[in-house]
């Protein structure tokens, strides 16, 4: 499947604005509810231990520091919403973008939750540390999980309402 240049365009608005979304959500939950959200510092030190080969890590907040990782993980982060949007473009109905649809966004934003979950979070979701003494690695990761799928709401709406604004600001021009 291909796409165009001003789709590919509002996709990636599409998934720079969701990500900007997801990360107001989860201040949000963090100040209402202190529900901490992944640290982007691991994401990055994550990212700067891919080159050496190392893909999944125990507990990638065991793994060695590495330098510039707060900022890489930042840029990851921001790399990743960007390219999940521009793959849910392609993925979707011909004209979704003219006319998005909650549906269809929602379920996408369901199946993204499997990144973190099976890559590089179950031990470090700051949200369950302390409960990481007294569970099975079972059990952490169903409740990782549960963790995790509570910003499923804010993925699928996020791609919805940033589509929806693309598409009325195009219509105006």
């Amino acid at each position: 499947m291909t796409i165009g240049t001003g789709d590919l365009l509002r996709a990636l608005a599409m998934g720079l604005g969701a990500t900007l979304v997801m990360d107001l959500w989860n201040l949000f939950l963090k100040r209402a509810f202190g529900i901490a959200s992944l640290d982007l510092c691991l994401l990055g030190r994550w990212v700067l231990h891919l080159p050496a080969g190392t893909f999944r890590h125990a507990r990638i907040g065991a793994a060695a520091p590495q330098r510039f990782e707060c900022g890489v993980g930042w840029l990851a982060h921001y790399s990743i919403g960007a390219s999940l949007a521009v793959g849910f473009v392609l993925l979707a109905p011909a004209g979704w973008l003219a006319r998005p649809t909650l549906p269809w966004a929602l379920g996408y934003g369901l199946v993204t939750v499997v990144f973190p979950f099976f890559l590089m979070q179950p031990e470090e979701v700051p949200a369950t540390s302390h409960l990481h003494s007294n569970l099975t690695r079972t059990q952490l990761k169903t409740v990782v999980g549960l963790v995790s799928a509570r910003r499923a709401p804010s993925r699928g709406c996020r791609p919805t309402l940033k589509g929806l604004f693309t598409g009325r600001v195009r219509q105006r021009h």
